[in-house]
């Protein structure tokens, strides 16, 4: 994120805020650089900006933000983002002809509805073009007025081929979600945080579901939410490795799926 976009977001954690409502001390409290160097000796071969705005007027300057970083750091994918305003319209095509990868919608942070009639042409658009977009839409960690599957499902409805990447595989409402992508087959999810003893500690994923995930190799992709995490990187790895579904699934989810998605 931008360096005084990022310091705010520390902050806010900091608090405990009530879209938190629990500690969360930052890990890797660092400056870019030495972020960027972490990611490179983790041994990630590709990375997003998953920046996001949470009023009007903000998510045009993001988005030039990152597609100057993207130009600049050749790890990061051309991240883009929006907002339901009238300039979305605009923006995110003018983001697609850019050459934007993926995008970032965050409906608890933002707290608008994924069914305003302004984000129409936002959804037109990405499902024209087949860029997925990472859908923080689950009510953790902490429910907003628009999050759970319900609101995010007629949006799909509307657009049957819009490809969406649901953050921290839906949490808590992981059955739904996995439901949803038994439905439409542009719905991944992503494991940011799920499966840690952070996040099984306040929303386990439920063990009867476990065995559904064997299935789900080619739709489910690894997320860090680094460098926001409350504990080592490594242990959202080992997190996924313990759950004990085979070396084939985890090369799915920590490289294969997301190859293919982004076409790298």
């Amino acid at each position: 994120m931008p360096h005084r976009v990022m310091r705010k977001v520390w902050a806010y954690f900091d608090s405990a805020g009530p879209l938190i409502g629990r500690p969360w001390p930052i890990t890797y409290r660092d400056e870019e650089p030495v972020r960027l160097e972490a990611l490179r000796r983790f041994g990630i071969r590709a990375f997003t900006a998953l920046v996001y705005p949470h009023r009007p007027d903000m998510a045009a300057w993001l988005n030039d933000w990152t597609a100057k970083f993207a130009a600049e750091v050749p790890e990061c994918l051309h991240t883009a983002t929006f907002y339901p305003e009238p300039a979305a319209a605009e923006y995110v095509p003018a983001a697609l002809e850019q050459g934007a990868q993926v995008f970032k919608a965050h409906i608890q942070v933002g707290a608008y509805d994924p069914r305003d009639p302004m984000l129409e042409p936002v959804w037109g658009a990405l499902s024209d073009a087949q860029v997925p977009t990472v859908i923080h839409c689950g009510s953790g960690p902490a429910p907003g007025t628009f999050t759970g599957p319900e609101p995010i499902t007629e949006v799909l409805h509307r657009f049957p081929r819009l490809p969406l990447i649901v953050a921290h595989m839906g949490m808590p409402e992981y059955r739904e979600f996995l439901d949803l992508a038994d439905r439409y087959s542009g719905v991944h999810l992503d494991t940011t945080m799920a499966f840690t003893d952070f996040a099984e500690d306040g929303s386990p994923f439920p063990p009867d579901a476990r065995k559904r995930l064997a299935d789900y190799g080619d739709r489910i992709m690894f997320g860090s939410d680094f460098p926001n995490i409350p504990y080592p990187y490594r242990h959202a790895v080992q997190a996924l490795e313990r759950l004990d579904l085979g070396d084939d699934w985890l090369r799915a989810v920590c490289y294969r799926t997301a190859t293919k998605l982004f076409a790298l």
